[in-house]
Parts: structure tokens; C-alpha cells; sequence
């Protein structure tokens, strides 16, 4: 069956906005980005607009290695499924993936958070798995270093194999609460997992009931080999790091063979490229807000943000100088993908200085700058193509370029047909065109009885 309509997702993680350094921005927020307020009328912006979902990334710590971490760079942030507790009970329709690491807390307990964050929120509640790729991270957990990469995703894949478990530890029809009898709960629907893999050891069963998508929706956003693997695997839905649409058709193309290896459809894995959209009532005017932004970025932030990006300390070496030789992607410990992009554009003759500019303004998706026609025409293009099924929308200044965005692109894809005007019902899970997944344990059941029979 075709798409009837794109996916979109509005991110954020700099609660200022996705540019390294737009709290700098006059029209940037002050403190009120602790407040619950601000992100409210954000979410109602986005509600109104019919968007699928907001997308909450994380980090476990502050990003201080380098030198200017502390001192220039946003990084207070609110626990996002503290925020999205409150911010489900003052909306209705829209969807949140909230970013939670398997590399720091155990299956039992974010499992049971998402259980209860689905059931309070009638189904809405996504889990962006991470494994954490930061020192600064690791520190905060009683280790001296990052766990070691495949080390990281094998934990991953126990770690999703049991919160799945977990969740099909209830049946679906496991709750009974008949007064009369004084039934609560039939034993026969409700399972032991007795659990004992390499990384974890885990009784059961959930002490909350299965949630009303089954499963949350499973969001997976590192695009190293590990971690297509692991989308490949568990995903629903995959937050891709595609720069062209070329590349995104060869990505799609990549990640529809892992996941036949699997024995899986191409179409139970949603694909969602970053884009960092810069939208003004003329091309120049949009244009002139990139330009803007980039005044604000500080030599000093750029050459460290590369720096924990490419896992050397490239301040050390002369700024306009070439970059030099980095870790090779198999032996690091810290992000491959960012990694990998380092080094793609390494190639390409830029000094130290040029392309530390360059990822700090744009980080390692790509921008999409005019009026809201031609942002509607590239996001168009990739969707009718097929190099993606949405779009998590990286907006670089928050509040402003969030609501601009609502207010006359989504308008503009809505005339073209391609995206909703009305929220359709069901869960989030529905809404993206995902299958409910079947409960393991009910399905075991069956599989007995009909061998029995």
C-alpha cells in the first residue's frame, strides 16, 4: 500500500535550539527553558499542527572534557520522561520518543517507565534507545572510561530483549478485577521471565500490566554498523544520518537487506532523516537567518565539538592547519557515525578551523533553507522517492523557528497531500502504520496448544 503521508517529528535537545551556540540568539530563551510553560506551548504548537510526535534527545552528564563545555555550551536540559509525564496530560493526540540509555539503568526499570508512561498517556510513548558514547557519561556511573563500543550494543540487544519480555509478561487479558470472586489477576496470563543472559539477571514478571501499544514504539538513532544492526533488530522506527537523497535510497536500500536477515518487512521499519529547517518569506531572508546564526558560533566551542566528535583533541594542532590523522572507526569507543562524517569531510582539504565551523553550524544533518515552497520541495522529493518516510525536524532556534515551521510549511505539505490534517485515532504505534506486536508468552501459549491438539 503507498504512504498516505509523511512522518514528522519535531526534536529537540538544546532546549534553545539545535544550533551549538543559538541560547546566544537575542530571541532565545532565558531561564524560562526550565519551566514547563515553555515546552507546553511548544507541544501545542506542534498538536495544533498535527504532528506526529516530539522527539526529547539526552545526555547523562555535562559535556565538560574540553575546555569551552562548561563555560559556552547549553547543557542544562530537564529528565525527559519527567517532562513528558507532565507534558502527556495536557495534550491528546501528539506522540513523545524519549530518549532513555540502556548502557546506564537496568531492563526492569525503564521498562516499567514506559509501561506507565504509555498507559498514562494512552499509548503515545516512544523509547529512543541509546548506548551512551560520552567519557563525561561514563564517569557519572562509577567507570573510569566509556564501555567498549560492541560491548555496548551486545548490552543493548539483551537489554531490549528483556524489557520486551517484560512488557509481554502480562497478557493482554491477565487483569481480571472481579469483586464478586475476589479474582484480580489470572495466574496462568501472568509470566516469570527467570531471565539470565551475559549482562543481566531478571526475575518478572512487570509489576505494571502490558501497555496499550504492546510494546512502545522502539526508536533507534546511531547509523554505525552496530547500530543498523540493532535497528534492524528492534527498531521501529530508525533516526537516520542521510545528507542526499542519493544516499538516503542506498541507506534504504542498506537497511531493507538487514532487515530480511531478520525476517522482516521493509515496511516495519520507518525511516526518519535528520533535516535542520531554516524557513523565511523569501530565500534571501532565510538565508540572512543562517548567516545570523553563524555569527554566534565561537572558534573555541567549534574546535572542541570536533574534537569529542573525531576522539582527538585537535585544538592541540594549528587551526587553519589540515586535520590529521584520526582513530580508526572499528577501534572507537565514542560515536562512530560522528566519526565517520569527520572523516568523510576531512577528506574533502578543509583545515581544523573550516571544518570545525562547519559541523558546529550544522551538526551532521543537512540544512534546508528557503520559503516554505521550496523546504516543502525537498522534504516532497525524499518522501516520493522513497529515501524517507518523515522527517525528525531539527530546528535550529527555539522557540522561533519551531512555531515558523508549523505555521507555513506543514500548511503548504497539507495543500500537497502529504501530510494529515487530523489526527487519525489510535495509539502513536497506529498512527505511524506500525503493527501491535503479538505478546511472546500468548503466542507460546497457542503454538502448545495447537501442537497439543
Amino acid at each position: 500500500m503507498p504512504r498516505r503521508h509523511m512522518i514528522l517529528a519535531a526534536f529537540f535537545f538544546n532546549p534553545q535550539g539545535d544550533h551549538r551556540l543559538s541560547w546566544r540568539h537575542p530571541r532565545a530563551p532565558d531561564r524560562e527553558f526550565l519551566d514547563l510553560d515553555y515546552y507546553r506551548r511548544l507541544v501545542e504548537a506542534a498538536e495544533c499542527a498535527k504532528l506526529d510526535t516530539i522527539f526529547i534527545a539526552d545526555h547523562l552528564g555535562v559535556w565538560d572534557t574540553h575546555g569551552s563545555g562548561l563555560a559556552h555550551y547549553a547543557n542544562p536540559r530537564l529528565e525527559p520522561l519527567s517532562l513528558v509525564s507532565a507534558l502527556s496530560a495536557v495534550t491528546r493526540n501528539i506522540g513523545f520518543m524519549v530518549t532513555a540509555s540502556s548502557s546506564y539503568t537496568e531492563p526492569f526499570n525503564t521498562a516499567r517507565m514506559f509501561a506507565s508512561m504509555d498507559h498514562i498517556s494512552k499509548g503515545r510513548v516512544a523509547w529512543n534507545v541509546v548506548t551512551s558514547a560520552l567519557e563525561e557519561e561514563a564517569a557519572n556511573f562509577g567507570r573510569d572510561s566509556n564501555i567498549e563500543h560492541a560491548v555496548r550494543y551486545e548490552r543493548a540487544a539483551e537489554f531490549l530483549d528483556v524489557a520486551k519480555a517484560l512488557w509481554d509478561s502480562w497478557e493482554d487479558d491477565a487483569l481480571v478485577i472481579a469483586k464478586e470472586t475476589g479474582l484480580f489477576a489470572n495466574r496462568e496470563r501472568v509470566h516469570y521471565l527467570n531471565h539470565q543472559g551475559k549482562h543481566f539477571k531478571v526475575k518478572g514478571p512487570l509489576n505494571v500490566p502490558r501497555p496499550p501499544q504492546g510494546h512502545p514504539v522502539i526508536v533507534q538513532a546511531g547509523s554505525s554498523d552496530a547500530g543498523k544492526n540493532l535497528a534492524a533488530a528492534h527498531a521501529d522506527v530508525h533516526f537516520a544520518v542521510i545528507r542526499s537523497e542519493a544516499e538516503g535510497l542506498t541507506y534504504r536500500t542498506d537497511i531493507d537487506n538487514r532487515l530480511a536477515k531478520f525476517g522482516r518487512a521493509p515496511e516495519s521499519l520507518k525511516l526518519l532523516p535528520g533535516i535542520l529547517p531554516i524557513v523565511g518569506a523569501s530565500a534571501s531572508e532565510a538565508q540572512e537567518k543562517q548567516e545570523y546564526l553563524e555569527t554566534l558560533m565561537l572558534d573555541e566551542v567549534a574546535v572542541d565539538l570536533l574534537s569529542s566528535w573525531a576522539g582527538r583533541d585537535l585544538s592541540l594542532y594549528p587551526l587553519d592547519g589540515p586535520i590529521p590523522d584520526l582513530p580508526e572507526e572499528g577501534t572507537f569507543n565514542g560515536w562512530r557515525t560522528w566519526l565517520a562524517l569527520v572523516k568523510d569531510d576531512a577528506n574533502k582539504g578543509l583545515s581544523i578551523r573550516q571544518l570545525a565551523r562547519k559541523i558546529a553550524n550544522t551538526g551532521s544533518v543537512p540544512l534546508v533553507v528557503g520559503t516554505p515552497s521550496q523546504v516543502a520541495d525537498q522534504l516532497e522529493a525524499w518522501f516520493v522517492s522513497g529515501a524517507a518516510d518523515g522527517y525528525n525536524l531539527m530546528f535550529p532556534l527555539l522557540p522561533e523557528d519551531w512555531m515558523n515551521f508549523m505555521q507555513t510549511v506543514v500548511p503548504e505539505l497539507q495543500r500537497r497531500g502529504l501530510f494529515r490534517t487530523e489526527y487519525e485515532p489510535g495509539t502513536l504505534r497506529d498512527r505511524l502504520g506500525l503493527q501491535r506486536p503479538q505478546n511472546a508468552f500468548s503466542a507460546t501459549r497457542a503454538a502448545c496448544r495447537s501442537h497439543d491438539a
